[in-house]
């Protein structure tokens, strides 16, 4: 027995030489859409740390915060891009298994042994050692991993589409913490107004000008405008909680938001917008998704093949001491099953791959059309707030306060010229809220900035190397 060790072992060296082959490539990822390309973002590290210090903990941002700020620390720590990128490094993982060919196996058979008469012991016994690999056929395992990297390459722009929808949801939280903030100062004013205005009807009650009921309604007013001061900053200190959890607080570490409501971008059209759809990364991942499915079709036909195993070993012959070479070769008849179903459903996923893709397309251009119009009405009313009602409602609350001191007009007069004025002067910054809103939904579907329109588009066909 110990005589069939030596040849055994050479058997397999050679059996070995099937095993040979290329490993996966490395990761890539698709060239980021210009929104935010210039800011670092999370990747996972191939050699994942095994506790809770993946926390990742950092210096909040504090002080003055620019949208810039916000976008930099979101980057980096949003908790849900931090999964989309774990998913890269797992499909990169299973790029890696289906590249590996299966391993050999190894029989050991003793026989003719135990019995009676000359075979009651070993000196009769026959020993075979068999080293046996199952080879594929039909490229099987270049296809199997060709089809991992395709899925590896849509785990990337599934990340890359969690990338912008992080922009967009720290633009709509860092814009709605700014309108707030700005409504919050102007509540607080609009309160000093009604204050300054309690303060001149009470020396005028007091002098005889004015009748007490003047002060009463005066200080409703004031008391009012306390109440909604009020309710601004507890609306505020909940938006700067939203705002802080995109990058995984839970507490607020900046003092306020620094940025300009008044900045209108010029309108673009609806066809120019339409034009860089194909940016958004859920179009754009298409392409790939397509090659995918074909990729998954040529697996699937491969499979029809049958695989073959080879097996190669040595027999010892213990009555006589010869040895005997074994050559053992199986594969299995493709009589009932050519993998005809695995094909058939594969087929029809390409066909509904298609069908999702102008789905899709649909989808992104209507949302597209329906935000570029939220985004013409309210770049409109903006622009008719500022220009006409503001300064109207403004001369008309100055003009009724001067009256009511020439005793010309009476309270109520006041009251309703000033509450004009207070509500007009709100509805200029929720309608520069709404529109810088709409600004960030037509961001987020083309994938950039307004203001980088005349700049160059990425090229779809370059890709990044890999970051560990």
């Amino acid at each position: 027995m110990i005589k069939v060790i030596p040849i055994a072992l050479s058997c397999l060296s050679t059996v070995a030489i099937v095993g040979c082959g290329g490993a996966p490539r490395a990761v890539t990822w698709p060239e980021a859409r210009p929104w935010g390309a210039d800011l670092p973002s999370y990747r996972a590290p191939r050699h994942p740390i095994p506790t809770d210090e993946d926390a990742r903990a950092f210096a909040e941002p504090g002080g003055q915060l620019t949208q810039h700020d916000a976008f930099a620390a979101a980057l980096l720590h949003n908790r849900d891009l931090a999964t989309f990128a774990w998913d890269v490094r797992i499909r990169e993982a299973r790029a890696l298994q289906a590249s590996l060919p299966p391993n050999p196996e190894i029989e050991l058979e003793l026989e003719e042994f135990g019995g009676t008469g000359d075979a009651s012991a070993f000196d009769a016994a026959e020993t075979t050692a068999l080293f046996s690999q199952l080879i594929e056929l039909g490229q099987k395992r270049r296809k199997r991993t060709r089809l991992a990297e395709l899925n590896q390459d849509l785990a990337a722009w599934e990340y890359e589409t969690a990338r912008v929808r992080v922009l967009t949801s720290v633009a709509r939280a860092f814009i709605a913490t700014l309108v707030l903030q700005q409504q919050t100062e102007l509540a607080n004013r609009n309160q000093a107004l009604a204050r300054e205005a309690y303060d001149t009807i009470d020396k005028r009650v007091a002098a005889g000008a004015a009748a007490s009921l003047d002060r009463t309604n005066a200080s409703v007013v004031v008391a009012r405008a306390g109440i909604e001061l009020q309710r601004r900053r507890r609306a505020l200190a909940s938006a700067r909680v939203d705002l802080a959890s995109t990058w995984g607080s839970r507490e607020p570490a900046f003092q306020r938001v620094d940025g300009d409501l008044t900045q209108l971008k010029t309108l673009p059209t609806l066809e120019v917008l339409s034009s860089l759809i194909d940016q958004n990364p859920q179009i754009a991942r298409w392409t790939v998704e397509m090659t995918q499915r074909q990729a998954r079709i040529d697996l699937d036909r491969a499979g029809a093949m049958p695989d073959v195993t080879v097996g190669v070993g040595a027999k010892y012959l213990g009555e006589s001491e010869d040895t005997a070479a074994v050559v053992q070769l199986s594969m299995p008849l493709p009589i009932f099953d050519r993998n005809q179903g695995a094909v058939l459903e594969s087929r029809y996923a390409l066909a509904k791959a298609r069908a999702a893709r102008r789905a899709a397309e649909l989808r992104v251009g209507t949302a597209l059309g329906r935000a570029w119009r939220r985004l013409a009405a309210a770049h409109e009313e903006v622009t008719a707030l500022q220009a006409d009602v503001l300064p109207a409602a403004r001369r008309a609350f100055e003009d009724t306060n001067v009256a009511y001191r020439q005793g010309k007009v009476g309270y109520l007069s006041v009251i309703d010229a000033q509450r004009t004025f207070f509500d007009t002067r709100g509805q200029v910054v929720g309608a520069l809220g709404a529109y810088h809103q709409a600004v960030v939904d037509v961001e987020g579907l083309i994938g950039r900035r307004l203001s980088t329109l005349d700049e160059p588009r990425p090229n779809e066909t370059q890709s990044t190397g890999d970051q560990p």
